[in-house]
């Protein structure tokens, strides 16, 4: 291994020197930005030997570094050698960092700008300037040397019917170009994968994970859209299905489309788009508005047919949770103490009975004990799996993607008798879910401002997680969707009827356990008697939270009466579709815990 990185790198230092460059930048992005990168984008895994979903490396004449957050510090020591690379903090010692201390005064920075958003790579410029050169690539090198790249996962494209989606694409181009009229543009680019499959109410599997397809799209004032994909891809009936105004381009002509626009006004979302767009634009005399994606928030407003398709869904996930969990409890009782990938495995067996089941959602975070409080633990990055044992905590998140909605939910299951450290713990965490799930809020609360009712009770005691308490989710599309969230970070976004939302807090104490509670809910309204309505939440999820974990006497009234009145909606939806044991164990996991 050590070799070939190693080779890998002199290639890369070679092209630095042909191209009279000092140091070459390699992010963990591709030119989509999106979360989860296709395989045949994954440079920088193919340069470096790493496998994590975030970092970056920096390759100069003499040196290699690679930068990685604190979910990889381990996982970056067994997969990329110390003799290639030097390992650095991501956001404690960053890359542009590196580079003003490693690179001498003068020294010519490449940066390929299709990796990179335009704010990045404002700040990049305006960093490195002051004793460096930046120079922008045409081509990333990567490509040029990556000789067994695979071939793109071209999927079939899947075109979603109007009663699937509740709104044809053809209306939803005519409200989105009513934004862009307002905010005084002629067109918007759309780089979000999510946002260009919702527009034309299309879904694919080009990326794992996200039933998106590997495109562009340019929407124009007027609706019309210009669609860049490889034009052979496309069902027949494509152009029936999104009406007229859509105009199939090939993806090379990307950059003469843009070159188009000069002398518009244009909209380019600089956290989704790449600067490489804000470019071509700026160069071609277009004038480039940053403003945020005009399809966020209209895609994170779900209509009545996608709410309903929402709840069918958690209600068929429900049913392979419980499956599974019911299970666990069987095996566990038997002393068959399973690894956390032989868990992972069964749990997408069961969801795999769904006929409606695309993909996961993500991959499953299946972590037994100590390893559960790495809140982004993957078991498929360790030297092997860990096990089961007995009176600890196991903590499984996962979810999928239905045809009718995604899902994600988060459970920690008591194997054998936790402690009374482990219950208390749960109980706080508990307390701060039922705590967002109960509460009320005038329209315009934006979800900074709820955050405190999930981790009052963890402060209390002198407790936190350092993770948001929630993320948007789309309709059968991506499982974290913006704009809104819940967590400390000031985002201002407000919380919308139709939004949904995790609510997972959490608490993960190292080397010992990790606890999370999470129920993806929906933003409903309700009356009151009072000056004005309110929003609220409803939870879409279907699964017992384990009572085994609970310190009962440590909920209020209103929590256990919130407990209870959950357990009941579990029960009464998911009973008549279990039989058997499973059945059973429905029963005595929904029953209503009273107080001592």
């Amino acid at each position: 291994m050590d070799q070939q990185t190693q080779q890998k790198v002199t290639q890369l230092r070679n092209w630095l020197s042909e191209q009279q460059f000092d140091a070459f930048i390699l992010p963990h992005e591709d030119e989509y930005l999106g979360e989860y990168i296709p395989q045949h984008n994954e440079r920088l895994h193919w340069l470096t030997g790493f496998t994590g979903s975030a970092g970056a490396a920096v390759v100069t004449s003499t040196k290699a570094a690679i930068f990685v957050d604190g979910r990889y510090t381990v996982q970056v020591t067994k997969q990329v050698p110390d003799t290639v690379f030097e390992y650095r903090h991501l956001i404690e010692e960053p890359a542009l960092d590196w580079i003003v201390d490693n690179v001498a005064e003068n020294g010519r920075i490449a940066i390929d700008p299709r990796m990179h958003n335009a704010n990045w790579l404002e700040a990049a410029q305006a960093k490195l300037s002051k004793k460096h050169q930046v120079v922008l690539v045409e081509a990333n090198p990567i490509d040029a040397l990556w000789h067994d790249r695979p071939a793109p996962q071209l999927s079939e494209v899947r075109l979603m019917e109007t009663q699937a989606v509740g709104l044809d694409s053809q209306a939803k181009r005519t409200s989105i170009a009513k934004l862009v009229e307002q905010a005084d543009a002629d067109a918007a680019v759309i780089t979000a994968l999510d946002s260009i499959a919702w527009l034309l109410n299309i879904r694919g599997l080009d990326v794992s994970r996200l039933p998106v397809l590997l495109s562009h799209a340019i929407l124009h004032r007027d609706g019309q859209v210009e669609f860049f994909i490889e034009p052979s891809r496309l069902p027949d009936t494509f152009s029936q299905h999104v009406g007229e105004g859509v105009s199939v381009v090939e993806p090379a002509l990307l950059e003469q489309k843009l070159e188009a626009l000069s002398g518009k006004s244009v909209i380019v979302d600089p956290a989704t788009s790449n600067a490489w767009i804000k470019l071509v634009l700026q160069n071609s005399g277009a004038k480039v508005i940053a403003q945020a994606d005009p399809c966020l928030l209209p895609k994170a407003r779900k209509n009545d047919v996608e709410i309903a398709g929402m709840k069918a869904s958690h209600v068929r996930d429900g049913i392979a949770m419980v499956n599974f969990l019911s299970w666990l409890d069987s095996e566990v009782s038997q002393g068959n103490l399973f690894d956390e990938a032989q868990l992972a495995d069964k749990l997408e067996a069961f969801r795999r009975l769904d006929p409606t089941l695309i993909d996961l959602s993500f991959d499953t975070i299946s972590a037994a004990g100590s390893n559960a409080a790495m809140c982004h633990y993957n078991h498929e990055n360790q030297p092997e799996p860990g096990k089961l044992s007995m009176d600890s905590l196991y903590l499984v998140d996962s979810g999928g993607q239905y045809l009718d909605g995604t899902t994600d939910i988060t459970r920690t299951i008591a194997i054998g008798q936790p402690s009374d450290e482990m219950k208390r713990q749960f109980t706080l965490a508990l307390k701060g879910h039922i705590g967002i799930a109960r509460a009320r809020f005038p329209a315009g609360t934006r979800g900074y401002q709820l955050d405190t009712l999930a981790r009052q009770h963890l402060w209390a005691e002198g407790f936190d997680y350092d993770h948001g308490t929630g993320h948007g989710v789309g309709h059968f599309l991506s499982v974290h969707e913006g704009p809104q969230s819940i967590s400390k970070r000031q985002i201002d976004v407000a919380l919308e009827k139709g939004m949904v939302l995790s609510n997972e807090p959490g608490y993960y104490r190292a080397d010992a356990f990790g606890i999370r509670i999470e129920n993806l809910e929906l933003v409903v309204e309700l009356p009151t008697h009072g000056d004005f309505p309110v929003l609220a939440f409803e939870s879409l999820t279907r699964c017992p939270i384990d009572v085994r974990n609970i310190e009962v006497d440590l909920l209020t009234k209103p929590e256990l009466a919130w407990l209870n009145d959950y357990h009941a909606k579990v029960w009464h939806d998911l009973h008549e579709q279990v039989e058997g044991d499973t059945k059973h164990w429905l029963e005595r996991a929904t029953q209503p815990l009273k107080h001592s």
